[in-house]
């Protein structure tokens, strides 16, 4: 921990230090109306970006975030970048990775929308970025080669390609990559456990190794169509992973254990996006996908003879469809109305045996089927050009069904109003305030078993469970200085219903259930600081602070506590600059919190570890179709790991048998990346 404290202090002196060379500031971002700025490719000039991706990382003041594949349903999935307006039709496919395989050269402007923006769709979020490409004839070809490298010698490759053609709106493009890899899951350490009066008892090496490999292939087209424009895309991908831990006692009571874990994952999908314009003030867009994936994974824990084993077989489906209508009469007011249908199911059969012995296991073997349908509608209101007020409701009704293990069906009906206030008095500077109801998606993993070997814990699933439901009133403030400066105050208060936790199940497991009603309070300070002031050109400091406030009471001891995961502050800092307009650049990343997020389960109380990490790189431009970049990342040789209080029963009775510190490091390692445009 001194160490990272060190390093990230040495890293940040570097502010005050001279430049290496002196270039023009970037021109400045255009405000086309008040809460949308628009940034030309003279903007990101100095940087030289490759993708679009990196554009979007230049955006002074947006955190990007590439949604959520794992939600069900379009409706709060997809991430805050859209592309021509539109949201891509891919959830398998994540959105990074689109705009990494749009080249910066086929970006005419890219749009940030704070607030809302009317005939836009925020996706629900108040800021988003629109990527709008250029209309100009272009062919691209781009070879990528990459290496992780590793004290010992070892060596991941990662091979991708890419083909695309843009004219106008016809579109096309086809990518393949591969790649086999380590992790953190590769990594050396120690379990020591200790009594109740901190005395050690036992003390063991922890030899952890891993493998991970991926074959993927994508392909997309868009053409014109009936009056509007139809997208259609597809992706095929494998993904294997091995893991393995040796637990070698020293000194103690105890014997040696060996787990093995594998597992391969195919997946694939096919979706289209149809977007088209009825009359000057009204456009549809239709969204179709249908996506699957099989996954078998086997898991062996050995000591002295003994064995226990768990094997899952699952397969999931997701098919949705959705449609959009929306209406502009006036230039103040626009409307936006819709549906849609999802069906999900997953199917899975998993076994646990201890030394040939089968063991019954809550909800070991599972079929979970969801019809679920959703209805909305939006208003929104710009009463003057500092004042926009959005308004909207959405009805979800679903019906989720289990058969096998369990033969259950329940039924859900939630309407999740929201409502949104965006003010911008003056030029750089923004207040928002939300005010909505949000109901979560039940995990359908969780109404089935599942293990941590490396922990010798198996969970049982629970078909009983309620989606949570969350109030949250929201407001920040925004303020734009220093041309690309951006200083960002978030403030919220959440009242939750139904808290998705751990609880106590038959037999003797623990598993996922609801644990009653708690509240969550939360503040986050971002900062996007230009040093060219400060006598740094062509350079960014950004920095982050959070701190939040969560409360409920614990379904085991009757007591309040935080929820599970949640951690009081989290922290970090970025520093990039360019030099030679782009040919050169530089930076550091540097998260500064000790993870301390904490798991309540019946018997244990868990808390997490991750040490502060650092990474330093450096990026060659030698001809603007060539970039080389290295990477030198985990500089402060962090440990993780996890701290357990093990308890004789369940812990608001029972004496606390032992502690038990687990802690894993691996060396520092060197990234390389060598992209060619062809």
């Amino acid at each position: 921990m001194t160490k990272a404290i060190w390093l990230a202090g040495a890293a940040t002196c570097v502010l005050a230090g001279p430049a290496v060379a002196q270039d023009a500031p970037p021109a400045d971002p255009v405000v086309a109306e008040q809460g949308v700025l628009v940034f030309e490719p003279d903007f990101f000039a100095d940087a030289q970006p490759d993708t679009a991706r990196d554009m979007i990382a230049r955006l002074p003041g947006f955190a990007f975030d590439a949604g959520d594949s794992d939600t069900r349903g379009l409706a709060g999935a997809g991430g805050n970048v859209l592309i021509d307006g539109r949201r891509p039709s891919s959830k398998s496919d994540g959105l990074d990775d689109v705009l990494e395989r749009i080249s910066a050269g086929a970006v005419a402007r890219i749009e940030l929308i704070r607030g809302s923006a009317p005939g836009i769709d925020m996706q629900g979020r108040a800021v988003v970025a629109n990527v709008v490409l250029i209309r100009a004839v272009t062919i691209e070809r781009v070879l990528e080669a990459d290496a992780y490298l590793y004290s010992d010698g070892h060596i991941g490759p990662v091979l991708s390609g890419r083909w695309s053609r843009r004219e106008g709106d016809d579109q096309i493009e086809a990518t393949i990559s591969a790649f086999s890899d380590r992790t953190e899951g590769t990594s050396d350490g120690y379990r020591r456990r200790f009594d109740a009066n901190r005395q050690l008892i036992q003390d063991a090496d922890l030899v952890l190794r891993d493998r991970i490999r991926n074959v993927r292939a994508t392909g997309a087209i868009q053409r014109g169509l009936s009056g509007g424009l139809l997208s259609v895309n597809g992706l095929l991908s494998w993904f294997g992973s091995e893991d393995s831990q040796d637990l070698l006692i020293r000194s103690g009571q105890g014997t040696d254990s060996f787990n093995d874990e594998r597992s391969d994952e195919i997946n694939g999908e096919l979706g289209f996006n149809w977007t088209g314009e009825l009359s000057a003030r009204s456009g549809l867009e239709l969204i179709g996908l249908h996506r699957w994936s099989t996954e078998d994974y086997v898991g062996v824990s050995e000591s002295r003879g003994d064995s226990s084993t768990f094997t899952s077989d699952t397969s999931t489906g997701e098919t949705i469809g959705r449609a959009v209508l929306r209406f502009r009469p006036t230039e103040p007011w626009a409307f936006e109305a819709g549906g849609e249908v999802a069906y999900n199911v997953l199917d899975s059969a998993n076994a646990f045996a201890d030394n040939g012995v089968a063991i019954p296991v809550p909800s070991s073997s599972v079929k979970v089927q969801e019809l679920r349908g959703e209805v909305f509608g939006q208003a929104t209101w710009r009463l003057d050009p500092t004042l926009t007020i959005e308004g909207g409701l959405r009805v979800e009704v679903s019906e989720i069904s289990q058969s096998g293990d369990s033969d259950l069906t329940k039924s859900f009906v939630y309407p999740k109003p929201r409502l949104q206030a965006t003010w911008t008095p003056r030029v750089g500077h923004q207040f928002r305030v939300r005010l909505e109801r949000e109901v979560g998606q039940l995990d359908f993993g969780d109404f089935v078993a599942s293990a941590d070997i490396d922990l010798g814990q198996v969970e049982g699933g629970n078909p009983d469970l309620e989606p949570q439901k969350v109030t949250t009133l929201e407001a920040t403030y925004e303020r734009r200085f220093w041309d690309e400066g951006a200083l960002n105050l978030t403030w919220s208060y959440a009242d939750y219903e139904d808290l998705v936790d751990l609880i106590p199940l038959s037999g003797g497991f623990d598993g996922v259930g609801n644990i009653g009603d708690g509240t969550a309070r939360f503040f986050q300070i971002r900062l996007t600081l230009p040093t060219d002031r400060l006598g740094v050109p062509n350079g960014r400091f950004q920095a982050r602070g959070n701190w939040s406030d969560t409360s409920v009471v614990d379904p085991v001891t009757g007591e309040e506590r935080r929820f599970r995961g949640n951690q009081a502050f989290g922290c970090g800092i970025e520093f990039n600059q360019d030099l030679r307009g782009g040919r050169w650049s530089w930076g550091f990343e540097h998260d500064c919190n000790t993870d301390r997020g904490r798991a309540f389960r019946v018997r244990e109380i868990r808390t997490s570890y991750a040490e502060p990490e650092l990474e330093i790189y450096g990026q060659w431009k030698p001809r603007p179709e060539l970039t080389v970049r290295i990477e030198l990342n985990n500089l402060t040789r962090r440990e993780r790991g996890s701290d357990r209080e093990i308890y004789a029963g369940p812990r608001d009775t029972a004496p606390l048998s032992f502690r038990e510190v687990r802690r894993t490091s691996r060396d520092p390692f060197v990234f390389v990346q060598v992209r060619r445009t062809l």
